[in-house]
């Protein structure tokens, strides 16, 4: 049986190895500056790595409730921002979002 996250709606697996992170979802620093120039928030710049790096990964927008804490997390580090920053992987920002990375 074909496993789910190789199906026509893939989705996050349930457990994500540090490999796995480090290969599909760790932002280059050109992503990271690009998410600075697009984004005022802290917590928008990660947001936008995810919706970016899921795009690239996935070929879609997960909602807000599908981001693995450990994928929210590793973004969140990854940008150096400090663990109590909230990520804003949803609200009124989500529409722009996904427009900035289909730009």
């Amino acid at each position: 049986m074909t496993s789910i996250e190789r199906t026509a709606y893939p989705r996050f697996k349930r457990l994500i190895s540090a490999h796995e992170l480090h290969l599909f979802f760790a932002p280059t620093r050109e992503e990271a500056a690009w998410a600075v120039e697009w984004m005022d928030a802290d917590g928008d710049q990660p947001a936008l790595l995810l919706a970016l790096k899921s795009y690239q990964r996935m070929g879609r927008f997960p909602r807000p409730e599908e981001y693995p804490a450990a994928v929210v997390d590793f973004v969140r580090r990854a940008v150096e921002l400090p663990e109590t920053t909230p990520v804003m992987v949803g609200g009124r920002t989500a529409v722009r979002k996904r427009r900035v990375v289909h730009s």
